[in-house]
């Protein structure tokens, strides 16, 4: 009934030979190294993603707030220089002046403005040119002047349009300048900024509010 499926000689045997053993090797080594250079990939992957991230936030986070403005009446009729009072923004970590550019834009002049950090004078202020503004102090509980550090700390600075601005004077009733300020860390604050359609009234060396 039964058919027989196998033959009883002794001599037809199964075998493994060295050629095979090698394959099944390599095939394990080749699998090996691609699960390595998948899981180095992967970690590596993960890095750039987290430190573009914390870059990403950083930019968002780390800059500065302007709290109010007010410009300086000129002796032509004009707006001498724009101060600004700064703190740091909500949820921003400390922001270093002396590391922080203002881009100047108005209708004739375009000007990148560093901190005048090189010459701090004894009333804790620095001397603005035409490409460095002025930084002064208003609060700094802990003595680091030139680095907003504490929900408290309140510097002023000043933009001494006099000597960015190419014609004679500073900036003129109705002129709008834009003012860009980017941390270190790429945080940036735009302040856009209309002077006094008029004077009338107003002394040379008078505040205006802008």
């Amino acid at each position: 009934m039964f058919q027989k499926l196998f033959n009883d000689d002794n001599d037809d045997r199964g075998q493994v030979g060295i050629g095979t053993l090698i394959v099944f090797i390599a095939m394990v080594l080749v699998a090996a190294i691609a699960a390595g250079v998948l899981v180095n990939t992967a970690g590596f992957l993960q890095a750039t993603a987290e430190e573009a991230g914390q870059e990403s936030v950083n930019k968002v986070t780390n800059r500065v707030e302007v709290i109010n403005t007010h410009g300086t009446v000129g002796s032509n009729e004009d707006i001498a220089n724009i101060t600004m009072t700064v703190r740091l923004a909500a949820g921003s970590s400390s922001v270093d002046m002396n590391s922080t550019s203002i881009k100047y834009l108005s209708g004739d002049t375009v000007q990148t403005l560093t901190n005048a950090s090189e010459s701090v004078s004894d009333d804790g202020q620095n001397d603005g040119t035409d490409t460095k503004f002025r930084l002064t102090k208003v609060t700094d509980d802990d003595g680091s002047f030139g680095v907003l550090n504490g929900a408290s700390d309140r510097y002023e600075v000043t933009i001494d349009t006099v000597k960015i601005e190419p014609k004679s004077g500073g900036l003129d009733t109705g002129e709008q300048v834009r003012l860009e300020i980017t941390s270190r860390t790429g945080g940036t604050t735009q302040v856009l900024l209309t002077m006094p359609q008029q004077l009338a009234g107003k002394n040379p060396g008078e505040p205006v509010k802008l």
